[in-house]
């Protein structure tokens, strides 16, 4: 094993990217240092970074697979070598990459004799396939094979339902994390109360997205878990209905709209679409899934309404206002 000499800053928090590469299509590794770090500071952030790692990074799936002609799980078809068992297991395998929210619907139809792929599923523009080579079943006489798939972006893993459909529909074991592993490791150096720690973080992805791209997403998901304490206060603000709602003292959403409407050269905004303000995708899913499409539709909106949409955290909230704020 090759020992690498580390430059580590005295002063500043600094982080670094140390070894990236890509050992195939579905298996991405990178390793990240962060330093320096006061005692007991690298364990802290290094056990919370690996659970925001692996439990709350999105990923999507193959989640149901339907077909009329299928008439048990685990029967086998006269023509395809693969049991009906197996295909479901080969689709549990494909690697997609999107920003979907909610569920889309794909497809596959196929006339053999051949073999059939992830490169034959039939998907939406907004739903990528990872490695088209991904074996699926191996057609042997001239049949069709016709396959209906259901798509989901969710995180976590999800366990099928014991009871099979009547439809031929048949729900798909699983696991949306993108992360497959993540570890992390610690440098001490220094003596007494001048010792300082490397924290050495680890990550394996399944080529969904890139290690660099996953640690960024948990970071930013981490955070947001922690910004309500710091919007924190005394009194009304804190609590409205039993709910955990917290006051935006920088929404000026509806000030700024009435100050534009004054101006002559001020757009239209029910053209403007929200596709067009750089959102996250969190934040753009999140409006999109409230029926809020345009800048009109955003501005419209209440303050109330903006903090009861699921999902959309204040560190959203505020970059959607910094956002407006300079393309305004």
């Amino acid at each position: 094993m090759v020992r690498e000499e580390v430059a580590v800053s005295t002063r500043t928090l600094e982080w670094k990217c140390v070894e990236s590469r890509a050992d195939s299509k579905r298996l991405y590794y990178g390793r990240f240092i962060l330093s320096p770090l006061m005692k007991g500071q690298a364990d802290t952030i290094g056990i919370a970074m690996r659970r925001a790692l692996l439990g709350e990074i999105e990923g999507t799936c193959i989640t149901r697979a339907k077909s009329e002609k299928i008439p048990h799980e685990y029967s086998t078809i006269v023509g395809i070598e693969e049991s009906v068992h197996e295909i479901l297991m080969n689709l549990k395998e494909i690697v997609l990459r999107s920003n979907l929210y909610g569920t889309r619907n794909a497809s596959i139809c196929v006339r053999g004799p051949g073999y059939v792929t992830a490169q034959d599923i039939i998907s939406p523009p907004s739903v990528e396939i990872v490695d088209t080579t991904q074996h699926i079943a191996s057609l042997t006489d001239p049949i069709d094979l016709c396959i209906e798939l259901q798509i989901e972006r969710s995180r976590g893993y999800r366990m099928k339902t014991l009871n099979n459909s009547q439809d031929g529909s048949y729900p798909i074991d699983v696991v949306f994390m993108p992360v497959r592993n993540a570890n992390y490791s610690i440098h001490s150096y220094g003596n007494g109360n001048q010792k300082q720690e490397i924290l050495f973080l680890e990550i394996w992805t399944n080529g969904s997205l890139t290690p660099k791209e996953a640690l960024y997403e948990a970071s930013r998901n981490l955070i947001n878990l922690f910004i309500p304490f710091l919007h924190a206060q005394e009194g009304d603000n804190l609590l409205k209905d039993n709910l955990n709602w917290v006051a935006l003292p920088f929404f000026i959403f509806h000030d700024r709209l009435a100050k534009l409407s004054k101006n002559k050269k001020a757009i239209a905004w029910k053209h403007v679409f929200i596709d067009q303000l750089e959102l996250s995708p969190k934040a753009y899913n999140c409006l999109k899934r409230s029926n809020i499409h345009t800048l009109l539709d955003l501005l419209n909106k209440s303050e109330e309404d903006l903090m009861e949409i699921k999902d959309l955290g204040l560190e959203d909230l505020k970059k959607i206002v910094s956002i407006l704020e300079k393309d305004l």
